[in-house]
């Protein structure tokens, strides 16, 4: 698994996510698939993101579902951004070592994305799994077309 300063990179290197997203950075997750209405990040927890049992987040899940719906909504037109509107999740399985989650962009209009995500533990386990709605929008850029980083943060409107 890459270190986490290089994850974003590969994101944008090699399939054009082009968004820095800190959080997503600090967590190490990488995405392995991103086009045709699916997606999949894989995701190692670090101690400090292991709960008081001593098995990944809650909180670390729900983004990595989260992350992997979002991605899979733009996975058709990643020209566009998205943003959660709301987010059903469930725990099944107490989630630990090599994570995967897998996203499907299951229908979308003009403006809205409806998606699932099921994150599978390294013996093929579903440990957690979401549904969710996400609303399109045009990605904040800076001067240089680029998307704008947390460093200049730009609200985004879900009207």
């Amino acid at each position: 698994m890459p270190s986490t300063g290089t994850a974003v990179a590969d994101w944008e290197k090699i399939l054009g996510f082009g968004v820095d997203i800190p959080f997503v950075r600090h967590l190490g997750f990488v995405l392995t698939q991103f086009a045709g209405g699916k997606s999949e990040i894989t995701y190692t927890a670090l101690g400090e993101h292991l709960n008081s049992f001593g098995v990944t987040h809650g909180g670390a899940l729900m983004t990595l579902l989260d992350v992997s719906m979002a991605t899979a909504a733009r996975s058709e037109s990643p020209e566009q951004g998205v943003v959660t509107i709301e987010m059903k999740t469930s725990f099944m399985h107490p989630a630990s070592g090599p994570l995967l989650a897998r996203g499907v962009l299951m229908h979308r209009t003009k403006t809205m994305a409806f998606t699932q995500s099921t994150i599978f533990d390294a013996q093929g386990h579903a440990c957690a799994s979401a549904m969710g709605t996400f609303k399109y929008v045009k990605p904040a850029t800076g001067a240089t077309g680029r998307s704008i980083t947390a460093a200049a943060p730009t609200p985004i409107s879900t009207d």
